[in-house]
């Protein structure tokens, strides 16, 4: 472009000329980097030419004056020094068209200059026009409208310039001022009074004819330079010039020279005006209003300082991602000193504390924003000067070092006027306690000051009887409280300041350790969450704390825990709060970093320990955290973490523990239970006593030795160096009380989780809180038990009774805090009993165990009587208190010498022994000594256990006989063991491991003592024969648990069965195993007992019935169910099972509960692989049997009765005989068909067990009936009951044809039915397809079920008398709701038992079952569905004939049975003999004859409870036929 524009621009400026224009400004500019008027060549470019063009052309009217205007507002926004350019080219415009007269054209350019003026306002800077055009040209503008602008501009000017300074040189004379300065400028004597002076100034007033202004100008400036002769000045300012707002004024003429001239004020004057206003010659508001700067600048630098911290910590708080400007340069720091020295008002306040004016000073900071003032260095610096004066006196009375250390002691202040120094603590309220609050932070400049008020508040704490936080607060006036205060206002806050001074923080703490921690973490709150907020230059400091804590987190490592560790300490000396925040955020994400953080805290100081224990009480009372994971089923993460690091970080290192502890009881009392994790691990950590629950046979076996065997052999680790850990956590239990609250208080809420806690929880989470809250009071109460002495014991802990009555805690938990107490006061009175024998020291055992049975008597009968009001009156009935109080109050320790784990503790330690022996070192032989000690120990330990369990079993056999009351043979048998496992085994074999084998062992113990009216044959029955409910109602840990009775259990069961020698030492002839009771003598005076082959049977029984339950779990698809189901069999897998078809059905189970669990439920999945792992181990490696070496399998036979004459006609003809032999093919049939029978029964056992209580009864009580002698039938006594079924006989046999042919019609409507248990009958007993006890289809297979159950009541009904006559129920709690399954002998049984019958007695028997066949059928006619019907028209024609043929099958086969088992049975009858009397020499009465009168009147008549009556009938029926399509 050329150096003028073109005119076609100009011409067509609207359509295309505006827009070169404006890019041939902007190419010029943006050539030009520096300067628009220059180009690089330092010559004039074009661009003000273009400008000039374009303002020119809208002057002289070539362009619209609009269209000039909006293109220079264009040009405006292009460069900062376009406004300029603008503005000289419209002043040369102003002077071209300023000549114009207004007559011509001319003054329409005028006119056009003026309007692109007055537009050029609206983006044009006002000060910039102002300066650039005349104001001629303004006010014709109008950009000024004031008239009289001019006139002032001309007066200004011509001041500025014209007028000449006056000075009075001939009225003043200089030699009068030069005098009065030597006089007021003299060395004063003492003499010289301030009225002397005043005669003198006065005088040369008058002679000089001075101005009395200058004068008094000249007098302050004396007072000034010599501020010490205050005495003279003072009064004689007063006396020459009264008037305080004239000496005001000359005062702040000085102040404003030195403000204007920018120069210091110097601190004379400073000085001089505080100490006129000290002594009131001024106000502060008259002088105040001179000083500089004003009060509102120094507000908003105060704000401006505060917006700027939290810039700061926002900038730090910054991630950048770009490289680019990844280090911003530092911010310049003002220079304070100069800024505090042109602050006339800081000097002000410095001099007034420097000259002891604190009333003042206090009116001045109070004028300022808070802590503006004192936040000043020279301001703190004289306040902390002029306090050390105030606390010299108290603090050289009261603080000695030593007799030979001489402290520096400070002279008083040279002011009367300032505060007068404290000689006592209460003296130090009136003032110094106010200036130190008002010092704040500010006492760090001053650390000797902090000491001193460090000290003196111990004092004055000492002086008031407190020596520790446990001290009672002081009654009356004092300056305890005071103290608290000085803490948070100022002495906490400095220490912020104050960079690694860890001798400064160990002195806070010793001042701050005499408070309760509830003072204590209040300050620590307010210092850690709103301190730092009130100060900007500590928000500066936090966030570089926080920056270096960050970088020092990220390197922590096992490796350099001391090198962090002590990084880490040198931050946290000034301000630990904040940094425990971020490492405890850091150790609840990553849990790894607990044992590292742990071990770096060593450098700490106490005061930040103090701080870490509020800290962790903070972030887990933090409300906004969830407590749960995501599944809600289980605690988080972050609480597990904190609990851990809360364990290891109290263990290691002396952190009060009070604060923590009464945070958890305050949970408690909430009714949370989450927080006793935290319990749990700091009792596991610091005590040593652990919760383990999955602990090992051999471990539980040294549980139940003493406490040197539990220590060495009991637990997985030994727990070293806990001995004064234990001692702390002990201390901490003694504060208010706390050990009695947290055992009451876990007591309680075991209910409060499951009832209230956990309402709307998960059932998984539920368990897993109770499971916590039961393992951490077992944890807790061990440690009590093991830490306290029994005297702190006793009086801590409530009585029994309190406990059981008052607090209302469950028996077991009752029992288990109170043994501890029970033995102790045993041990008391039997010391007391046997030494006041004389001849003690020679007493035999027999007459020590008998003083100890007294001690016991004595000891036990307020416990037997604070039991009794805990249940009815009906429950003692059966059992008595003596025998609940005895088996709550004993351990395993009372009934069982661990013997060869005591031998394997002394083998294991002998052998440490050996190992160190080839060491000759000093060590080497302390420590060979204490394996020799310790050995020694043990086998102290051992005899006397020893010695202990002997006279324990001798109380027990002193009380065995008033344990159950048997006040009938009902009693006896039934309610005696419902009581027992409802109040005795349930509870306690769910508490803990040790309880689980302690239950069995106590079973073990009553059975051994031959206990009266104890039937252990069915006590163990009623724990086997259905677990389902147990099973289901357990918690995780219980399950373990429960799993460790049934291993017990079991493993005593085995041990009988495994050895007949051993059946017999143990079993034979005991009570426990009588099988029937007299109906006239119920005490047992003639009685019979199991045989060693019939247990064997029982035991098969038992164990089948436990397959059927766990099957039923397994298949329940409940998760509590399986989970449980898997913990039990995992635990009693060394017993169970061990026959071959259950371990397969077992197996075939898991595996498909494992295939259907691998992606759903993780932890049964895993359970599930685990125990099948364990069972192939076991039947790979031949721990499985057949059931024939389970037991002898004898072939089960069964009597066929006979349906026409002739059949009964050779009954009667063979009455008494058997069949000795059958052929092989027989045998192999009849055990097919038992099998099936059993199969089929025990499948239908688990149809709704609790229909009635008789039925389930009496299906317990057949369990201990044995094969019955055939040779003890009296034979009277079958002579009788034969004459009196001959009576009976014909109207039997025609009910019975009647119910013949009823019978035939029925079979067609089961022949469907009959199809579903043709194939694998076997599997089909514990199968669970055919239950519906979790289904919807329980109503419509209730009566399928209870037609299928023959087998079993037949069996039941041909019973001998069992131990219950009467036939009621004790039903159990969980486990007699279903009937017990006979064992698998149970129909050979029945059919040997049956040989020493009468003909008559059997056909008798035949005709009534018919009979009740028949009214079951008109019950069960109502209950046929239309669905049935639908079924038995749909009998095909070959199904049909297909019956028909099974019917003939049948009879041939019955007949044939008959006729055989009748020659059996008389065959036995002549070889045994006729008659053999009891061993009481009584004769025994047939069972079954009196079972059948007794039964017909006693049991319960509605016919359903009888059905299987007709069921038998359709039975054997269908077995020949059966056996041959086999």
């Amino acid at each position: 472009m050329a150096d003028v524009l073109s005119a076609e621009i100009w011409k067509n400026w609207e359509k295309t000329g505006k827009n070169e224009f404006v890019k041939s400004c902007i190419q010029i500019i943006k050539d030009e980097t520096k300067s628009v008027v220059f180009d690089k060549d330092r010559k004039v470019n074009n661009l003000t030419s273009y400008v000039s063009g374009l303002i020119m052309h809208g002057i002289h009217g070539l362009l619209k004056k609009e269209a000039v205007v909006t293109t220079l507002q264009e040009l405006v926004t292009l460069h900062n020094d376009i406004p300029s350019i603008i503005l000289d080219i419209l002043n040369i415009a102003d002077a071209e068209t300023s000549v114009f007269d207004g007559q011509n054209d001319d003054s329409k350019e005028r006119s056009n200059f003026c309007y692109i003026v007055k537009e050029c306002e609206k983006f044009l800077s006002d000060k910039l026009l102002k300066e650039r055009l005349e104001l001629d040209t303004l006010l014709e503008v109008g950009i000024l409208k004031n008239r009289n602008f001019y006139t002032k501009f001309i007066k200004v000017k011509t001041k500025l310039y014209y007028k000449q300074r006056k000075f009075n040189l001939f009225r003043e004379e200089s030699e009068g001022f030069a005098k009065l300065v030597t006089e007021l400028n003299q060395d004063f004597g003492e003499n010289i009074t301030h009225k002397h002076l005043l005669d003198i100034v006065q005088s040369l007033i008058g002679c000089f004819n001075l101005d009395p202004n200058r004068v008094l100008d000249i007098i302050l400036e004396s007072f000034e330079n010599k501020a010490k002769d205050a005495r003279l000045f003072i009064p004689l300012i007063q006396s020459y010039m009264n008037d305080p707002k004239i000496i005001c004024e000359v005062l702040g003429s000085k102040y404003i020279f030195y403000r204007n001239n920018n120069e210091v004020v110097p601190n004379s004057l400073y000085i001089l005006t505080a100490q006129l206003l000290q002594h009131n010659i001024i106000s502060l508001d008259d002088i105040y209003i001179w000083l500089t700067p004003d009060d509102k600048v120094m507000q908003k630098e105060c704000e401006k300082d505060m917006r700027d911290a939290k810039e700061y910590i926002r900038k730090l708080q910054i991630i950048s991602i770009s490289n680019k400007d990844k280090e911003e340069p530092p911010e310049e720091k003002e220079n304070t000193s100069e800024k505090y020295a042109f602050n006339q008002k800081f000097g002000l306040c410095e001099a007034l504390l420097e000259i002891g004016d604190w009333n003042n000073t206090q009116v001045l900071m109070k004028r300022l924003p808070d802590h503006y003032l004192i936040e000043q260095e020279p301001i703190a610096l004289a306040l902390c000067n002029l306090l050390h004066c105030i606390l010299e006196p108290v603090y050289r009375e009261n603080w000695k070092i030593g007799t030979k250390i001489k402290g520096k002691p400070l002279k008083p202040h040279n002011n009367f006027l300032s505060p007068k120094p404290a000689h006592t603590f209460m003296e130090l309220r009136d003032i110094a306690i106010p200036m130190l609050l008002a010092l704040g932070p500010s006492l760090r400049y001053d650390s000797v000051l902090m000491y001193k008020v460090i000290r003196l508040g111990k004092l004055a704490l000492a002086s008031y009887g407190i020596e520790n936080h446990r001290s009672p607060v002081p009654i009356g006036d004092s300056l305890y409280y005071d103290i608290i205060t000085l803490l948070d206002a100022s002495i906490l806050p400095s220490l912020s300041y104050m960079d690694c001074n860890c001798s400064i923080a160990e002195e806070i703490w010793s001042l701050m350790k005499l408070y309760p921690y509830t003072s204590r973490y209040c300050l620590y709150s307010r210092w850690k969450n709103e301190t730092y907020s009130l100060y900007p230059d500590l928000l500066r400091k936090r966030a570089d704390a926080e920056k270096q804590i960050k970088n020092i987190m990220k390197r922590v490592s096992k490796e350099n825990i001391k090198p962090v560790g002590r990084l880490i300490g040198k931050l946290t000396h000034s301000s630990p709060g904040f940094l425990f925040d971020y490492i405890l955020l850091q150790i609840q994400v990553y849990d790894n970093l607990i044992h590292p953080v742990v071990d770096s805290l060593k450098y700490l100081t106490s005061l930040s320990y103090d701080v870490l224990g509020f800290c962790l009480i903070e972030s887990l009372a933090n409300a906004d955290k969830k407590r749960f994971k995501h599944d809600s089923t289980s605690i988080s993460s972050w609480l597990q973490s904190l609990s851990s690091f809360c364990g290891a970080v109290f263990k290691k290192y002396n952190i009060e523990l009070t604060g923590l502890l009464q945070y958890v009881a305050n949970q408690l009392k909430a009714q949370k239970s989450l927080d006793l994790l935290i319990l749990k691990e700091i009792v596991q950590k610091m005590a040593g006593v652990e919760a383990a629950e999955d602990l090992t046979v051999e471990q539980l076996n040294a549980m139940a030795g003493g406490e040197l065997l539990k220590a060495e052999a009991g637990y997985f680790s030994q727990v070293r160096n806990t001995k004064k850990s234990s001692l702390r956590l002990k201390e901490a239990m003694a504060d208010q009380n706390l050990a009695v609250t947290m055992c009451l208080l876990m007591a309680q809420q075991k209910y409060c989780v499951v009832y209230r806690e956990t309402q709307k929880s998960h059932i998984k989470l539920v368990g897993k809180l109770s499971d916590q809250c039961q393992d951490t009071l077992v944890q807790f109460g061990t440690f009590l038990g093991s830490t306290l002495s029994m005297d702190e014991y006793i009086n801590k802990l409530p009585s029994i009774q309190s406990m059981l009555l008052d607090y209302h805690i469950p028996n077991e938990v009752a029992f288990f805090l109170a043994r501890p107490m029970f033995n102790h006061a045993i041990n008391i009175k039997y010391d007391q009993l046997r030494k006041a024998d004389p001849n003690y020291k020679k007493m035999s055992s027999s007459a020590k165990q008998q003083k100890y049975f007294e001690a016991v008597t004595e000891i036990m009968s307020p416990v037997h009587k604070s039991v009794i009001p805990l249940h009815l009156p009906k429950v003692w009935e059966d059992i008595s208190p003596q025998f609940l109080a005895t088996f709550w109050s004993l351990t395993m320790y009372d009934l069982y010498v661990p013997e060869d784990t005591y031998q394997q503790a002394v083998n294991k330690v002998k052998q440490q022994s050996l190992n160190s022996v080839d060491a000759n070192t000093s060590k080497a032989k302390k420590e060979q000594e204490r394996y020799v000690t310790l050995m020694e120990k043990l086998q102290d330990e051992k005899r006397k256990q020893y010695e202990h369990v002997e006279k324990v079993l001798y109380r027990l056999k002193q009380e065995k006989d008033s344990w159950f009351l048997s006040r009938s043979a009902k009693s006896a048998k039934n309610e005696t063991i419902t009581r027992f496992l409802q109040l005795c085994i349930f509870p306690r074999c769910t508490f803990t491991a040790v309880d689980a084998v302690y239950c069995a062992k106590f079973v073990h113990t009553i059975h051994m003592l031959k206990t009266a009216n104890f039937s252990t044959l069915l006590c163990y029955d009623r724990l086997f024969c259905d677990v389902t409910y147990s099973v289901t109602s357990c918690t995780e840990n219980e399950a373990m648990r429960y799993g460790r009775f049934l291993y017990a259990m079991l493993e005593t069961v085995m041990r009988w069965h495994k050895s007949k020698e051993v059946f017999e030492k143990e079993c034979a002839n005991y009570p426990g195993f009588v099988t029937k009771y007299r109906i006239s003598n119920q005490y047992c005076d003639n009685l019979d007992h199991v045989g060693y082959e019939n247990y064997r049977h029982v035991c098969h029984k038992w164990h089948y019935k436990l397959a059927k339950a766990m099957i039923i779990c397994l298949e329940s698809k409940d998760y509590v169910q399986i989970r449980n189901a898997l913990i039990i069999l995992i635990k009693i897998i060394p017993f169970f099972p061990v026959l071959q078809k259950l371990s397969q059905i077992i197996e075939k189970r898991i595996e498909k509960l494992r295939d259907e669990e691998k992606n759903k439920r993780q932890d049964l999945f895993t359970l599930a692989t685990s125990y099948l792992g364990q069972l192939k181990q076991r039947m790979t490696s031949g721990h499985i049997m057949q059931e024939s070496e389970f037991h002898q399998n004898v072939d089960k036979e069964k009597v066929s009765k006979s349906h026409d004459s002739k059949n009964q006609d050779a009954f009667n003809k063979q009455n008494g005989e058997t069949k000795d032999h059958l052929d092989a093919n027989k045998d192999v049939k009849e055990k097919e068909k038992s099998d099936r029978r059993i199969n089929r029964q025990s499948t239908d056992d688990s149809k709704g067990g609790s229909k009635s209580q008789n039925t389930s009864q009496n299906s317990s009580d057949n369990i201990m009936l044995d094969k019955f002698d055939k040779d003890k039938i009296p034979k009277e006594e079958k002579d009788k009951y034969s004459r009196k079924d001959e009576k009976r006989d014909e109207p039997d046999r025609d009910r019975e044809r009647e119910r013949e042919k009823r019978r035939e019609r029925k079979e067609e409507k089961m022949i469907k039915e009959e199809k579903q248990y043709r194939e694998d009958r076997y599997i089909e007993m514990v199968s669970p397809k055919e239950e519906p006890r979790y289904s919807n289809e329980r109503a419509q297979s209730e009566r399928y079920y209870d037609e299928r159950s023959h087998y079993f009541r037949e069996v039941r009904d041909d019973r001998d008398v069992s131990l219950n006559p009467n036939n009621s129920s004790g039903s159990i709690t969980r486990h007699s709701q279903e009937p017990t399954e006979p064992d698998r002998d149970a129909k050979r049984r029945k059919v040997d038992g049956s040989s020493t019958k009468s003909y008559k007695h059997e056909e008798r028997k035949l005709q009534q079952q018919q009979q009740l066949e028949y009214l079951i059928e008109k019950t069960e006619k109502k209950e046929r569905s239309s669905k049935s019907k639908d079924k038995r028209d749909k009998i095909s024609d070959e199904e049909k004939e297909l019956r028909k043929e099974r019917k003939l099958v049948r009879k041939r086969d019955r007949t044939e049975e008959a006729i055989l088992q009748a020659e059996m049975k008389r065959r036995r009858d002549d070889e045994k003999g006729k008659v053999i009397s009891h061993q009481n020499g009584e004769l025994m009465e047939s069972p079954h004859t009196r079972e059948k009168h007794h039964h017909s009147r006693e049991k319960s008549p509605y016919p359903r409870e009888r059905s299987h009556d007709r069921m038998e009938l359709r039975e054997k029926h269908r077995r020949p036929t059966e056996g041959k399509r086999r």
